[in-house]
């Protein structure tokens, strides 16, 4: 999710908001429309760059499809840092360990970290993902990236353009894509901590880094443009290492028309990934059923990998800190799993079966959004945190028993 929002699930619209509350209203006809008329805007650029030959002799080969692809049992805890320096302390069973080190003693294989630009903040860009890197690997876990392309929160109503890459043609930003790309996981690469698996933008179900690579403008549909930097996002990340696997992730995880509409225009530009990357929240995108549904048909439809790679749900209606939740009294549950620990845990293992019975084994898992993210920092400077009643711990970085989701 990566902010807040709320969705109308009308018959004629979906309606994604985030925490400013901004709303970019998406139509349903024009994910049910016509295909667009083809652009004439060409996107078959190339990239200049390129990775020392001894460096790159030492990168892992390509994994083999169908075997040694890691499961995705995953916590995204791009939050923890910045709770630490401000002296917040997780414990499992009264012993206080790092986040990481909880999560992996509790099943997990895969941690999510969100990287921004020039934040507003002094976290989640690259020296703290390089910190993090070493973190995730010293405990013994795989490494998802999550590139934001912003310098702030990216998802379906903002995909605001780096401030330091503004004004820039198509062709450059392409550029400017492909080589923050390569230079983010060169840093990555020289320390030995290259991710397992990237994110080329986050929900980018309406375009990214716009307006270059905004898809819905004024009754049009600019498939080619946001194709065109993805592609140059992609091609960093299999010139550094084609071991390394590409998602794509889009909110759409319980819209299977929506869905189909977005990569049926994504393949239809020639892009190449290898993972389906869905956000799923059941007050905004529905039961557990359409996310089932959406699931089995993208798989075979597709043939690729798919990873609910957000989703979460309340161990409590009460709010910890003065900034309003995003899930409270006046949201609708999920009948059958109650704003309890128990409840918590039950919708957790739910979802992650419903992954584990896709067909063709292709559900590769989930990953958990923000587990750790109790009161103490907010979602931007001077704000409170509207997740804290989401987490896998409780106000006092004690892990519930929902921390078992994954065992």
């Amino acid at each position: 999710m990566d902010c807040e929002k709320q969705m109308s699930l009308s018959d004629d619209r979906h309606e994604p908001c985030t925490l400013t509350a901004r709303r970019l209203s998406l139509s349903r006809r024009r994910f049910l429309g016509q295909l667009a008329a083809a652009t004439t805007l060409a996107s078959g650029l190339t990239f200049s760059s390129g990775l020392p030959a001894a460096l790159a002799a030492s990168l892992p080969a390509p994994w083999q499809a169908g075997s040694g692809r890691p499961r995705v049992l995953g916590h995204d805890l791009s939050t923890l840092q910045q709770l630490e320096d401000v002296g917040k302390r997780f414990s499992d069973q009264g012993r206080i360990l790092p986040a990481e080190q909880i999560v992996a003693r509790h099943g997990a294989t895969f941690i999510r970290e969100r990287l921004w630009v020039q934040p507003p903040i002094p976290y989640n860009d690259l020296p703290h993902i390089l910190t993090m890197a070493r973190r995730i690997k010293a405990a013994g876990l795989h490494f998802l990236l999550d590139f934001h392309y912003s310098d702030f929160w990216a998802d379906p109503s903002h995909q605001t353009t780096p401030q330091s890459w503004q004004g820039q043609d198509l062709a450059t930003l392409a550029q400017t894509v492909y080589d923050y790309t390569r230079s983010v996981l060169g840093a990555l690469a020289r320390q030995g901590t290259l991710p397992e698996m990237v994110q080329t933008g986050n929900e980018v179900t309406a375009g990214m880094l716009w307006p270059q690579g905004q898809i819905y403008v004024n009754g049009t549909e600019r498939w080619s443009q946001f194709a065109t930097l993805l592609k140059a996002a992609i091609a960093a990340v299999r010139d550094t290492s084609r071991a390394i696997e590409v998602m794509i992730h889009i909110d759409r995880g319980g819209d299977n028309a929506g869905s189909r509409y977005f990569f049926d225009h994504v393949l239809a530009q020639g892009v190449d990934f290898d993972v389906i990357g869905l956000s799923y929240y059941p007050w905004w995108h529905g039961p557990l059923s359409a996310l089932q549904a959406n699931l089995n048909d993208l798989a075979p439809r597709y043939g690729k990998d798919l990873v609910v790679v957000e989703t979460a749900y309340p161990w409590t209606l009460t709010d910890g800190d003065s900034e309003p939740n995003i899930v409270n009294a006046q949201t609708t549950l999920l009948p059958g799993y109650p704003p309890t620990p128990e409840g918590q845990l039950a919708y957790i293992r739910a979802v992650r079966a419903i992954v584990e019975q896709v067909p063709q084994g292709r559900g590769r898992g989930l990953v958990y959004w923000e587990s750790a993210w109790i009161p103490g920092v907010g979602w931007e400077p001077g704000a409170g945190d509207a997740w804290d009643n989401l987490t896998l711990f409780d106000r006092q970085g004690r892990a519930l028993p929902s921390i078992r989701c994954y065992q």
